[in-house]
C-alpha cells in the first residue's frame, strides 16, 4: 500500500523508537542480576521488536536504531536506577498519542496496535520490584531531616558567627554527627519493626543525609560572602527537594507539585526561622566575631 511521505516518516519514527527501546531494555537485563527482573526486562525487549517488525511490514522499510541513546539510557539506569529510566520512557512516548491519532487516519489498525502496546508494557514494568525503591522512604527520612535540621542550623548560624569558615565547620560537624544519629536511629527503628534489611535501611538513610550535607555546606566554602552563601545553600536545598522529588514522583507514580510544595515549604520555613533566632541570639548574648 502506497502511503504519504507525511505517513511514511511516521512509520520510520515508529519503528525507530521501538528498535532503540529494545536495545535499551536488552541493555539493561544484562546488568540486572534479579531473575525475575531480568526476565521482565528480556520480555519487554522481544515485544519491542515485534512491534518494530509491525512497522517495518507496515512502511517496507528497515531502520536503524539510535543507539548512542540507547546507550545513554542504558548508562543512566545504573546511576538512577532502571525503573526510573523505563518510566521515563513511557511516560515521555505518551506524548506521542497526537502522532497515532493521526496516523490512524491513513492507517486504521495503528490505534489499537498502539493501546496494546502500551498498556501491555506498563503492565510488564509495573511488575519490576527493584531494591532501591524499597528504600525510598529510608532515603526521604535522610533527605527531608537533613535539609530542615541542617539548613536551619546553617540559616541560623549565618548571622550569629557571619564568618563562612566558623559557619561550614560547625555544619559539617554537626552534619556528620548528625548523619552518624541517623543511620543508627533507622537501623534501631528498622530493626524493632522486625525488617530484615535494618542495615541497608540505615545506610540509605545515612547516604542522603551525608549527601544532602556536603552540597548545602558547600556554598559555605566556595563564597567569601555569608550573604551568598546563604542565598546559595537555600538555592541548593531547593535544586535538592526539585530533583529528588522528580526523581520518586516518576519512579514511584507519586505526584509531583504538592510534594515539592511541601517539603520546600518545610524547609524554607524552618530556616527563616532559625535565621532570626540567630539574630535575636546575636544581639542578647552580645556574641562579636
Amino acid at each position: 500500500m502506497q502511503y504519504t511521505s507525511a505517513t511514511r516518516r511516521k512509520l520510520a519514527g515508529l519503528q525507530i523508537g521501538e528498535r532503540t527501546e529494545h536495545l535499551v531494555y536488552q541493555g539493561i537485563a544484562k546488568h540486572v542480576k534479579d531473575t525475575h527482573n531480568k526476565e521482565i526486562l528480556n520480555r519487554i525487549a522481544s515485544e519491542e521488536l515485534i512491534h518494530a517488525e509491525v512497522w517495518k511490514k507496515l512502511s517496507g522499510e528497515q531502520e536503524k536504531p539510535r543507539r548512542l541513546y540507547a546507550k545513554w539510557h542504558v548508562f543512566l539506569s545504573y546511576i538512577l536506577g532502571y525503573t526510573f529510566v523505563l518510566k521515563k520512557m513511557e511516560n515521555d512516548e505518551d506524548k506521542a498519542n497526537l502522532m497515532y491519532e493521526k496516523l490512524a487516519l491513513e492507517i486504521p489498525e495503528a490505534t489499537q496496535i498502539s493501546l496494546e502496546e502500551k498498556v501491555h508494557e506498563q503492565e510488564l514494568i509495573k511488575m519490576l520490584d527493584e531494591e532501591r525503591l524499597q528504600y525510598v522512604g529510608s532515603m526521604v527520612l535522610g533527605l527531608s531531616d537533613a535539609l530542615v535540621e541542617l539548613s536551619g542550623t546553617l540559616a541560623g548560624l549565618t548571622f550569629a558567627l557571619q564568618n563562612n569558615r566558623l559557619i561550614a565547620l560547625s555544619g559539617l560537624i554537626t552534619g556528620i554527627s548528625a548523619t552518624l544519629s541517623m543511620g543508627s536511629s533507622e537501623y534501631l527503628s528498622a530493626k524493632n519493626s522486625g525488617e530484615k534489611n535494618a542495615l541497608k535501611s540505615s545506610m540509605y538513610t545515612a547516604l542522603a543525609y551525608v549527601f544532602t550535607v556536603f552540597f548545602i555546606v558547600l556554598p559555605y566554602l566556595v563564597f567569601s560572602s555569608y550573604v551568598t552563601a546563604l542565598a546559595m545553600m537555600l538555592f541548593s536545598g531547593m535544586i535538592i527537594i526539585l530533583l529528588f522529588t522528580y526523581y520518586t514522583s516518576v519512579a514511584k507514580d507519586l505526584p509531583f507539585g504538592k510534594r515539592f510544595l511541601e517539603m520546600a515549604g518545610i524547609s524554607l520555613s524552618v530556616a527563616v526561622i532559625s535565621f532570626g533566632i540567630g539574630l535575636l541570639v546575636k544581639k542578647f548574648l552580645g556574641v562579636t566575631i
